[in-house]
């Protein structure tokens, strides 16, 4: 083992004049959740169109999106445990290819059943076998220095998605109709698969490195050789002994609730509802992804340097208080207030997945990939059963206040689990296991 470790040091000193192969890895993951994000935040453009055309209701539409949202979470954590089995570059694509096909397909539905299929089920499947798992795989096998501002660079990448696709869809939408927005999202997902099959590596060690800022001496990532479905349950069954896996469950389903579930589905429409034109609601929803690309690197940074669990407090804070405000910042036209809004809520919006992250590899080691993609899971859940309780909400009162009020509510109980996690010592996630 040392002299493996020396030769791989020796390797990695004859390419000092290259940059780490581990960046190129982040910049492909990058373009991997790039795409993933957007092709995900599509059916928010479609709500006005598919109510037009089909007459479904709000509720309705936002269904398949709870569907879609509950499959890409319940997915996440299995995702993980599959690309330690069978590697990191056949799950991604396989991903990418179950997207293209259910996006494709859904230029051909003429019932409810097969919108929940399409872009419930195989769009669900797909996207969550690329979710927040994906980078924790990555920054952790990888990086051992900057894994705090790789997961926030990939996390924002959700963001980068809205701002590179909501435009240009919204545009096709309008100009060409909703079927050329989707046959456009189709063939992306299978051109991104492309630079997966030919660059992606499984393990620094492959190409004889080890993980970027790694020294000879550091411990290695470990390499998995179990079932990925037998080890996926087991580390849920030992997370959920702990008081801080609950915990963290808690907050994050909040996290979903309030950014994915509500903002991410229901604010092109509820723009529309006074009176703003859908294509200035999608380049503001674009907007929050710019802002979201600075927040969430940002965070990353902060999470190297600052306390996980105090970042989140600040972090919950600050959102239950701008949802709040919302309801009364909607207008016809974009005014000062909302643009405030669009910009302070941007900063907040994936910013919380670092901390999370980090949070999770310092209760669960090395299992924390897979624990968070059970935390993740929570997230889809919460934002799955608010992405159709506004829509049923607005169905029934004609408007979304109430679903803005009760989101900020719901952020104020995310602050309290935040503060009990910050009162666990370090190894709260194996004493409490133990017990």
């Amino acid at each position: 083992m040392t002299q493996l470790r020396t030769a791989r040091a020796e390797t990695a000193a004859r390419r000092t004049t290259r940059p780490h192969y581990a960046w190129v890895i982040a910049a492909l993951s990058l373009l991997v959740l790039v795409g993933s994000a957007g092709f995900r935040s599509t059916p928010g453009l479609m709500m006005t169109p598919w109510n037009s055309e089909f007459g479904w209701s709000h509720g309705i539409i936002s269904l398949a999106v709870s569907i879609n949202l509950i499959l890409y979470g319940l997915t996440a954590p299995f995702a993980a445990a599959l690309m330690d089995r069978f590697g990191v570059r056949l799950v991604t694509v396989c991903a990418l290819l179950t997207i293209s096909v259910g996006a494709g397909l859904t230029v051909l539905m003429t019932q409810t059943w097969q919108l929940l299929l399409c872009w419930g089920v195989l769009v669900g499947l797909g996207s969550g076998s690329m979710a927040g798992a994906f980078a924790t795989t990555i920054s952790g096998r990888w990086f051992k220095a900057r894994q705090g501002l790789v997961t926030g660079v990939l996390t924002a990448a959700g963001a980068a998605g809205n701002l590179v696709f909501l435009p240009v869809l919204s545009w096709l939408v309008g100009a060409h109709g909703w079927r050329t927005a989707v046959v456009v999202v189709s063939l992306c997902a299978t051109a991104v698969a492309v630079p997966v099959l030919l660059l992606m590596r499984e393990h620094p060690s492959d190409l004889g490195l080890l993980p970027y800022g790694a020294g000879p001496d550091d411990e290695l990532p470990p390499r998995s050789s179990g079932r990925a479905v037998s080890r996926t349950l087991r580390v849920l069954r030992e997370a959920m002994r702990t008081r801080v896996f609950w915990l963290l469950a808690g907050s994050f389903a909040i996290c979903g609730a309030t950014t994915v579930g509500l903002v991410g589905t229901h604010f092109i429409p509820a723009a529309h509802d006074h009176g703003m034109p859908e294509t200035t609601a999608a380049d503001l929803l674009a907007l929050i992804g710019v802002f979201d690309v600075i927040g969430t690197v940002a965070s990353g940074w902060f999470t190297d340097r600052f306390d996980s669990g105090r970042l989140l407090i600040v972090y919950y804070a600050l959102r239950g208080l701008s949802l709040l405000l919302l309801p009364q910042l909607f207008d016809i036209s974009v005014k000062p207030p909302f643009l405030a809004f669009v910009i302070f809520y941007g900063l907040d919006w994936v910013a919380t997945v670092p901390p999370t992250v980090a949070l999770c590899r310092r209760h669960f080691g090395a299992d924390a990939p897979i624990v968070f993609g059970w935390v993740l899971a929570c997230h889809q859940i919460g934002a799955s059963i608010v992405s159709t309780a506004a829509g049923v909400m607005r169905d029934k009162f004609g408007d979304y206040d109430l679903a803005w009020y009760g989101a900020g509510g719901l952020c104020a109980i995310a602050v309290l689990c935040c503060l009990a996690v910050n009162r666990l010592p370090a190894s709260a996630g194996t004493v409490v296991a133990a017990q």
